[in-house]
C-alpha cells in the first residue's frame, strides 16, 4: 500500500471525532473516541524479544503504548498492532511467524477497544478537526521563553482562544499564548498583542547562543528567528574590536560581542529596551564593556559615534590593529539612517583599511533583492557600493519579502567633510553601470558577495 494512502487511513482512524468541527471554546471531553485495534496476546517474559521482531507489525503512534496489561491475566500482555497492516494471523510475514513459533506465541489476533482522549491527539490534528474543513491550520509559533507568539490569519480569529489553549496544552513549558494584532511600530519596534490564553505576564527569560536575556515581550522587540544572524555578526569581530549597535534592542548583538572582549557602544530609542539592555549587560556580566545610550539613531550616530570615531580614526589610528563595526538592525528604516554618515568627520581621511564596517539591514520585495538593497544604500550615501559591498540573505519574512544585510566600509569620500564635492553630481541611473568610487574600491571588504 502506498505510504500516502497509509498515512491518510491512519489520519482518519486516529483523528478526533467529527462533531468537534466548529468548536470555539475548548471542551477536552468532546475529543474522547473509541477505536478498535488488533492485538496479540503474549507471555510477559517474551515481550522484549518479540517487540524487536515485530517493528513492522506493531502500532506506531506517539502517545499510545504499544504494550498494555492483559485484563484477563497478570502473566500476559497485549501487543498493539497496526490496524492497516494486520487483519488476521495471515497478515504476518514469514519471518514474523517464525519468531512467533520460536517463542511459542499463538498468532491468533484479538480485538481491543482503545479509548482515545484529548491527550492522545497532536495539536495539528485537533486544529484540523476544529477549524473549517480545507482551511489553513496554525500549529507553528515563535517561542519566547514561556510565551507562544502566533500570527493568526483572519479565518482563524473566531477560534483564537481555543488555538491559544491548545498551544499551551501541547507544548511543555508554554504557559501563555499571544497573537500579534498590528504591525511593528517603527519607533519603538514593538507591537500590540492579545493574550489568547494563559498567563498574562509578558516578562520572560530566553537563552540564545548560550547567553541569557530577560525582558517584557509586550514592550520590546525580540525575534528568535534571528539567532543565526546574531551569531554570524558576532563571529566577524575579534577581541579588541569596537562595535556600535545603533538599534540594540535588549542586546542580542551586544552581549555576545562584549563577551569576546570587544568594546561596545549600544543604543536604543525605546526606554524599555534601554532599561532591559542595561539589565542584560549586568545579567551576563559585560556591563563594564558596554556603554549604553537611549537616543534616536541619528542622534547616536552624530553624537557618541562621531566622538568615538574621531578618536579611533585620529592621528594615532595608524597604530590601531582592531576593526570598527556599526550594526544597524532596523530593517524597515535603517537605510534612511545611512545619511548620518555623510560628512560626519572632520580632518584628513584615515587609511582606507581603518574605515568603519557597516552592517545595515533592510527588507526587499524586489525580484533581485540584493541589488535592490545595494541601490537603496548607494542612493542614500550618494556613491556606488557596487564593487565594495556584500549582501547577505538573512531570512524570508513573508512570500516575496526578504530580510537582507548589506555590509560595506564607509567610503572616505562620504565619511569626511570636504571630500564630497564630486558627489553632488551623483545621478540615479542603474548603479551597476556607474564608475566605482576609488576610495570605496580601494578599501573594499573581503567578503564574498551573495548577489
Amino acid at each position: 500500500m502506498p505510504e500516502s494512502e497509509t498515512n491518510q487511513r491512519d489520519s482518519e482512524l486516529f483523528s478526533p471525532p467529527s462533531d468537534v468541527r466548529g468548536m470555539t471554546e475548548l471542551d477536552r471531553t468532546a475529543f474522547t473516541k473509541i477505536v478498535t485495534i488488533p492485538v496479540l496476546k503474549v507471555k510477559k517474559d517474551v515481550v522484549d524479544k518479540l517487540m524487536r521482531s515485530l517493528k513492522r507489525a506493531a502500532l506506531q503512534r506517539p502517545g499510545i503504548k504499544r504494550v498494555i496489561e492483559d485484563p484477563e491475566g497478570e502473566d500476559s500482555r497485549l501487543i498493539m498492532l497496526d490496524p492497516h497492516k494486520i487483519f488476521s494471523h495471515d497478515s504476518f510475514e514469514t519471518t514474523e511467524l517464525t519468531i512467533l513459533k520460536q517463542l511459542n506465541v499463538n498468532p491468533q489476533i484479538s480485538k481491543y477497544n482503545l479509548e482515545l482522549t484529548y491527550e492522545n491527539f497532536k495539536s495539528e490534528e485537533i486544529l484540523r478537526a476544529v477549524l473549517p474543513e480545507g482551511q489553513n491550520v496554525t500549529s507553528g509559533f515563535s517561542r519566547i521563553g514561556h510565551i507562544a507568539h502566533l500570527n493568526l490569519r483572519d479565518h482563524q480569529l473566531p477560534f483564537k482562544h481555543l488555538i491559544g489553549q491548545v498551544m499551551i496544552d501541547k507544548n511543555p513549558g508554554i504557559t501563555s499564548a499571544v497573537n500579534k494584532i498590528n504591525n511593528i511600530d517603527n519607533t519603538y519596534r514593538n507591537f500590540q498583542m492579545e493574550v489568547l490564553s494563559g498567563d498574562k505576564n509578558m516578562q520572560t527569560k530566553v537563552r540564545e547562543n548560550n547567553y541569557s536575556y530577560e525582558f517584557d515581550f509586550a514592550k520590546v522587540y525580540w525575534n528568535p528567528r534571528l539567532s543565526t544572524e546574531h551569531n554570524r555578526i558576532t563571529e566577524l569581530l575579534k577581541p579588541g574590536d569596537v562595535l556600535f549597535d545603533v538599534f540594540a534592542g535588549v542586546g542580542p548583538f551586544v552581549i555576545p560581542v562584549a563577551k569576546k572582549n570587544c568594546i561596545v557602544f549600544a543604543n536604543d530609542l525605546n526606554p524599555e529596551s534601554h532599561r532591559w539592555l542595561l539589565h542584560n549587560c549586568k545579567l551576563n556580566k559585560v556591563d563594564r564593556m558596554v556603554k549604553v545610550f537611549n537616543l534616536d539613531g541619528k542622534d547616536f550616530l552624530q553624537g557618541p559615534v562621531r566622538e568615538e570615531l574621531t578618536q579611533q580614526l585620529g592621528p594615532l589610528s595608524k597604530e590601531r590593529k582592531h576593526s570598527v563595526h556599526i550594526v544597524m538592525n532596523l530593517p524597515a528604516k535603517a537605510i534612511e539612517f545611512l545619511s548620518a554618515f555623510k560628512s560626519l568627520l572632520d580632518g584628513p581621511p584615515c587609511h582606507s583599511d581603518l574605515l568603519p564596517i557597516v552592517h545595515c539591514y533592510s527588507f526587499s520585495k524586489d525580484a533581485n533583492p540584493a541589488e535592490d538593497v545595494r541601490q537603496q544604500a548607494s542612493a542614500v550615501l550618494g556613491t556606488s557600493l557596487e564593487a565594495c559591498s556584500s549582501v547577505h540573505l538573512v531570512r524570508d519574512v513573508a512570500p516575496n519579502k526578504e530580510m537582507l544585510c548589506i555590509t560595506f566600509q564607509i567610503p572616505a569620500s562620504v565619511l569626511y567633510k570636504n571630500q564630497t564635492t564630486h558627489l553632488e553630481n551623483y545621478e540615479d541611473p542603474p548603479l551597476k553601470r556607474q564608475r566605482t568610487d576609488e576610495t570605496c574600491a580601494k578599501g573594499k571588504i573581503q567578503i564574498a558577495s551573495n548577489s
